[in-house]
């Protein structure tokens, strides 16, 4: 894939990155219509037009023709009708990431529905929640969500304090293609990219051969790569939220803002027991925080992303008062040494001894997580891969606690669907104020996590993965399954 083409057919996805305000219109309305078109980015008309200087399968997908996909957005309590059209050429469907609708509107393509054909169209028709940052991507058995089908969804909360600016950043990379598949045969010679003082490089064993590695072409933000992308562009005096979304398909990525400490609120759209003030966000795959910072001077700064790869410059934005557009923005050393890092402990406001899991369950399940030997294609659960794993079987109202224990050296972003779950316990001591969240990494090297949720969710089948797309395809999935 021509890294240059992609990033000049999907850019027009940066008119999202603005948030405004619903019009009265769309506030008074109870149901919000929006039509979804999965076809070659850039192309929302032609679905076999040539992106990339590739064809048909080999190219970029989007929605309506944009990566990421449009923003949606409702408020609290509207209904929301998305007529979905399929022209990628292989079977699809949107899962609802962070949402809790009715079990067949999930979009888990051969669980909760059969995948849209090519050509198909299905109706999703729910009411999206709870509040806050959502997103929407592709879950049928192929690479599409891996080409482009995700977007940002965000429900309006009443109760959240008010934004003098607002913006969208979504985190996202180009993948080389024929590397997906050497990774998920577990022989790809892709290096990670991991900033060199992380806790990912800091699992490594030496000698340790990263088969699973997907390599990328590209890093971008909100559809372009650093400077091609228009900044983001901010008054001296305002309070500004950024909602910010990891879509990349494997890798945890770290967050900074030159210049600035950033104010956490939310994790996973999810409000936390109290903001925490960091300097750098750490978000696995799939996670989405709400951070918050003021401009008190005039300025250029780069928000971006910290790793070892030297295509690091690319997953930046330039966030601007008028009149710097064109100024030498500053930036901060991408490493972590020194910096204050959001993790699960400083979300949770410190970690304790409190045994939080002696409190009866109900339903107690413990999975072991493992695999990834050089040339393998086994990523397990309990040394099962999907679709034999053991499942969870549940009764509407059970208290459910989920242990995992991570014997593999790499961490695992472990997705619930169509559940909130509170993050209990991080290596075997209990979090002072449980983390509300749908995603969480699992540490490496025999680390531990636990979640505690209640069974309230629409009776069917939600699962339970690996959110790794390679260690997902690879076996890394099982579900939660409602007996009533």
């Amino acid at each position: 894939m021509r890294r240059r083409g992609f990033l000049r057919t999907s850019g027009a996805g940066l008119a999202a990155a603005a948030l405004v305000p619903l019009d009265a219109r769309a506030l008074e309305s109870d149901v919000v219509d929006y039509t979804l078109i999965a076809c070659p980015a850039g192309s929302a008309a032609q679905a076999n037009a040539a992106i990339c200087g590739l064809r048909g399968s080999s190219g970029p997908l989007g929605y309506n023709g944009l990566v990421p996909g449009p923003l949606l957005r409702v408020r609290a309590g509207q209904r929301v009708r998305v007529r979905y059209v399929n022209r990628t050429g292989e079977p699809t469907s949107v899962h609802w990431h962070g949402m809790i609708p009715p079990n067949a509107m999930d979009g888990a393509a051969g669980i909760t529905q059969p995948p849209v054909e090519n050509g198909g169209t299905f109706t999703y028709a729910f009411t999206p929640g709870p509040p806050g940052t959502r997103w929407y991507h592709d879950h049928a058995s192929g690479t599409a969500s891996m080409r482009g089908l995700f977007g940002m969804f965000v429900v309006e909360d009443p109760r959240d304090e008010a934004a003098d600016a607002e913006f969208s950043v979504v985190l996202h990379d180009v993948p080389r293609l024929p590397s997906i598949d050497a990774a998920m045969r577990g022989r790809s010679n892709a290096p990670m990219i991991d900033p060199l003082d992380s806790p990912e490089m800091h699992a490594m064993h030496p000698g340790d051969r990263m088969g699973d590695e997907v390599s990328y072409v590209a890093h971008a933000i909100n559809g372009a790569s650093y400077p091609q992308g228009p900044p983001l562009r901010v008054r001296i005096g305002q309070r500004v939220r950024l909602r910010v979304l990891n879509a990349n398909l494997t890798q945890t990525r770290y967050l900074r803002l030159a210049g600035h400490r950033l104010r956490v609120t939310h994790a996973d759209g999810n409000p936390l027991a109290s903001p925490v003030t960091v300097d750098v966000v750490r978000l696995g795959v799939a996670e989405r925080y709400d951070v918050w910072f003021e401009v008190t001077r005039p300025g250029a700064w780069l928000l971006h992303t910290l790793t070892s790869d030297p295509l690091a410059f690319e997953q930046a934005v330039l966030i601007c008062t008028p009149g710097m557009e064109h100024a030498s923005p500053q930036t901060d050393a991408a490493v972590l040494d020194g910096a204050a890092v959001l993790t699960y402990a400083v979300g949770g406001l410190g970690l304790t001894e409190t045994p939080f899991l002696e409190r009866p369950a109900a339903i107690r399940k413990h999975y072991e997580l493992d695999g990834g030997d050089y040339g393998s294609r086994r990523w397990t659960m309990n040394d099962q891969l999907w679709p034999r794993t053991e499942k969870i079987l549940v009764s509407r109202g059970d208290d459910v606690v989920v242990r995992f224990t991570n014997n593999s050296d790499m961490e695992h972003p472990m997705h619930l669907h169509g559940h909130v779950f509170q993050l209990v316990e991080y290596n075997g001591r209990a979090l002072r104020q449980p983390l509300a969240k749908d995603t969480t990494l699992v540490p490496a090297n025999g680390g531990t996590v636990a979640w505690r949720f209640q069974a309230t969710s629409p009776p069917g089948r939600w699962l339970l993965h690996c959110h790794n797309q390679i260690h997902m395809m690879d076996g890394m999935m099982t579900e939660v399954a409602y007996r009533h």
